[in-house]
């Protein structure tokens, strides 16, 4: 078939290289335009379009598609489908009605649980047991659309944001393609979303990402994973040059007790609203990912040491 693949971050790579792999005619890549990164701020391409350039697609970066130019721009591309994954855009009316076949995204949850730009760290927070991935038939609402496929995947105790995300990038990539094989064959079925059920897996604001000890070190262990490792649930310290950012990247509910924010041995152990919280990774401001005994070394949080409270 000939597919319009629109899609920006890593997640989106595994389904464009198995729908190129499938023998489809990827015609076009839209993705969001390239940002300053690094040190240089050089300009850095999304993760997609670096891939649309290796095999030589066409990529198209626009802000909107909301104005005729796009609209008749992505029209004349003739596609019998379009596949969005993480594209970051609204997609109008008139787009999402030009492919012959229609728009089909996929989703990281199940709908209509999680709606939404963060269903995956959103899950994980919230301590679910389960998520899974979706392709659904796209209309003009957030993630309403009748779903054509799913695959569920079980949430374990420790896996992390991170964890999750890789594992439903490459589930999600084999059920997108099985998806088209469907839709090309005139067999893939929609089924209408329920309307019990529904939550927004709203957009992670960096300061909701700071620790509150003041919680039960379960609903933290939650936090942690699902922010790991980005934006990353943090707390600050200030070890000998003012207040740090200090990023908690894996940690695990252990026994102790003590005022909220307290060090409780020399292992790390932090006390919680309810339990502790035992912190094994962490990443200092401009730093790598390193153990929390290496970290130690060089921060000297000794027992009994009180973390400052949130603001």
């Amino acid at each position: 078939m000939r597919v319009v693949f629109m899609g920006t971050p890593d997640f989106s790579v595994p389904v464009m290289t198995e729908i190129l792999g499938q023998g489809h005619e990827i015609v076009a890549v839209y993705t969001r335009a390239p940002k300053p990164a690094g040190r240089g701020m050089d300009l850095r391409l999304s993760p997609v379009h670096a891939l649309a350039d290796k095999f030589g697609i066409p990529v198209f970066t626009p802000k909107t598609l909301r104005n005729d130019d796009e609209i008749a721009r992505f029209a004349a591309l003739d596609a019998d489908a379009a596949v969005v994954v993480a594209y970051g855009l609204i997609l109008p009316k008139a787009v999402l009605d030009a492919p012959r076949l229609g728009c089909l995204n996929l989703h990281a949850s199940l709908l209509p649980r999680w709606r939404g730009a963060a269903p995956i760290q959103r899950a994980i927070m919230a301590g679910d047991a389960e998520t899974g991935v979706m392709v659904m038939k796209m209309e003009e609402g957030l993630d309403t659309g009748p779903v054509g496929m799913v695959e569920r995947v079980t949430i374990t105790a420790d896996m992390t944001a991170s964890d999750l995300h890789d594992r439903l990038s490459m589930i999600g990539a084999d059920l997108m393609v099985r998806a088209l094989a469907a839709l090309s064959r005139d067999s893939l079925h929609f089924t209408p979303q329920s309307d019990v059920g529904v939550t927004y897996a709203h957009k992670i604001e960096k300061a909701e990402a700071r620790i509150d000890w003041a919680r039960s070190a379960h609903d933290l262990h939650n936090h942690v994973r699902g922010l790991s490792p980005f934006p990353g649930a943090f707390f600050e310290v200030d070890l000998g040059k003012g207040p740090e950012r200090i990023k908690v990247l894996r940690a695990k509910v252990v026994a102790g007790q003590g005022l909220p924010g307290t060090v409780l041995d020399d292992a790390l152990t932090i006390a919680c609203g309810a339990g502790a919280l035992q912190i094994m990774d962490v990443q200092r401001a401009g730093k790598a990912p390193m153990k929390a005994d290496e970290f130690l070394r060089g921060a000297r949080l000794s027992k009994g040491f009180v973390l400052p409270p949130l603001a």
